[in-house]
């Protein structure tokens, strides 16, 4: 957020939490995106405040409270206030129960990930909830990617390169079939937190329909050694796609990723490699994959892992 609206979304939460009984005197700034999350002290309470014109807290909502039902490992609501969307001075509140994180995000044991994150789609195969299909998310990137109003930094090569990629791979996971289900949408490491519950996904804004596939793609590569029954294929063309479309969002021109225009002249590369080759993005060792996701992170709710 620009410090403009930052100033008044912060403003925004503490004068929630204080109408609602909580104490809110210390305020932490968590993460500063196309929303911002804070925790509150000393209620301790995280609030997550958007601008009212984005309408997602009530969908991120309602979900949660049923995926809490149906024993999904996601965050919890904050429970000493009623379940729902405050809105106040332009912004959307919602309050959640803060998790102090037992270990770095980036050192979660594989196959524990790979356990939440098969917890986390058997329970939402129970659910039928409306939701955007993964294919909507590609059309944002191909959007943004015609769009040189938008990416006026992104060569013209480069562009043909990402919207014939987007396509390409958009038509051919479409074409493979398959059983889909609602999806996390971005179960990446910044949307995993290690808790004296075990491991709690968060931010279910961006949830979808589509193959398991397209989730543990979003996921460090080790994590889908530990899942049996995974179609190898169509997870390397995923793992395609979703770099492919985080490549795009670097491009954006609003974009406030740290070094993001670095990492999408990095992708660039990668992608340009991998060109009609259809088998894993190069980006060679696991050395080298450690170092690219640790140099990303999560900007305007869109892709962290790549």
């Amino acid at each position: 957020m620009q410090a403009s609206e930052a100033r008044g979304a912060v403003a925004a939460a503490v004068s929630t939490a204080v109408s609602l009984g909580l104490a809110a005197d210390d305020v932490t700034v968590l993460q500063d995106s196309n929303k911002l999350t804070l925790r509150l002290l000393p209620c301790d309470v995280l609030a997550r405040v958007a601008p009212a014109a984005q309408q997602v807290a009530r969908f991120e909502i309602e979900l949660a409270q049923r995926l809490t039902a149906a024993g999904c490992p996601v965050a919890a609501l904050e429970p000493r206030v009623e379940p729902r969307v405050h809105e106040r001075d332009g912004f959307e509140v919602t309050l959640w129960s803060y998790y102090e994180p037992l270990t770095p995000r980036r050192e979660i044991p594989p196959a524990d990930y790979a356990h939440a994150l098969r917890r986390l789609h058997a329970g939402m195969r129970t659910l039928d909830v409306p939701t955007p299909h993964f294919t909507d998310r590609v059309e944002q990137a191909q959007r943004l990617v015609a769009d040189h109003d938008r990416t006026p930094e992104l060569a013209d090569a480069d562009r043909e390169l990402l919207g014939d990629t987007l396509r390409n791979l958009r038509r051919a996971i479409g074409e493979h079939g398959g059983a889909e289900q609602l999806l996390h949408g971005e179960p990446h490491p910044g949307n995993v937190l290690t808790t004296g519950n075990g491991l709690l996904f968060i931010d279910l804004e961006t949830c979808c329909r589509g193959p398991v596939e397209f989730d543990l793609a979003h996921a460090p590569e080790e994590v889908g050694e530990h899942c049996p029954g995974i179609d190898r294929d169509l997870l390397r063309q995923c793992r395609r796609l979703v770099l492919a479309m985080v490549t795009a969002w670097r491009w954006d021109k609003d974009d406030q990723l740290p070094e993001g225009r670095r990492l999408g002249t990095e992708w660039l590369g990668r992608i340009r490699a991998a060109r009609g080759l259809g088998g894993p993005v190069p980006g060679a060792d696991r050395g080298a994959r450690a170092r690219a996701r640790a140099d990303v992170r999560s900007s305007s709710g869109r892709f962290e892992e790549v």
